[in-house]
C-alpha cells in the first residue's frame, strides 16, 4: 500500500517462539491460546494464506488486520479484510493496522507484523515534492539571473 509506514516484523519473535516449543522449553497451550472472538474475526475477517500451522501442521493460516486510531473512534480495534485498508487509509488522516496469524484448528496465533496507514503519508509526500520543486525553482531563477548578467557582459 503506497501510505503504508513503520512497519514492524515480527518474524525473528516468532521463530523464537516456535524454537522454545519445538525445544519444548514451551508447552503448545502455552502458544495456541487464540480467543474465541479472534477465532471468529479469522472465520469471518481472515484472509486464507497457503502457510501451514507450525505448531499442528494441519491447517493452514489465516491473516487478521486488526484497525487502531483515534479517528476510528468505536472502530477502533475491530478485524478488517485487507480489502478494506486502502479505502480507509484515503479517508482517515493516520492508524495502527496490526496484523495476526491464527490456526482455526489449534489455536495458534501470533503478531506478525504492525505498520501505519492513513493520509498522512501522502501529505508529507507532497511537502517533500512542494520543498523540491521550489529549490529547483530557485536554482533555474538563479541560472536565470546568471545568463542575463553574463548576456549584460557582452
Amino acid at each position: 500500500m503506497r501510505t503504508q509506514r513503520q512497519v514492524v516484523d515480527y518474524s525473528l519473535q516468532k521463530r523464537a517462539v516456535l524454537r522454545d516449543v519445538h525445544n519444548g522449553q514451551v508447552g503448545t497451550l502455552e502458544v495456541c491460546d487464540a480467543s474465541p472472538y479472534l477465532k471468529n474475526a479469522a472465520l469471518y475477517h481472515g484472509e486464507p494464506t497457503e502457510e501451514r500451522c507450525p505448531i499442528c501442521r494441519r491447517d493452514n493460516l489465516t491473516l487478521v488486520h486488526y484497525i487502531y486510531g483515534d479517528e476510528l473512534k468505536h472502530s477502533a480495534g475491530q478485524a478488517r479484510k485487507l480489502a478494506e485498508l486502502p479505502t480507509l487509509a484515503m479517508t482517515l488522516r493516520e492508524f495502527q493496522v496490526f496484523v495476526v496469524e491464527v490456526c482455526r484448528s489449534c489455536a495458534w496465533n501470533h503478531l506478525i507484523q504492525q505498520y501505519v496507514l492513513g493520509q498522512d503519508a501522502l501529505t508529507d509526500e507532497l511537502d517533500r515534492g512542494d520543498a523540491v520543486a521550489s529549490s529547483t525553482a530557485g536554482r533555474h531563477r538563479e541560472t536565470g539571473s546568471s545568463a542575463q548578467r553574463w548576456e549584460g557582459r557582452r
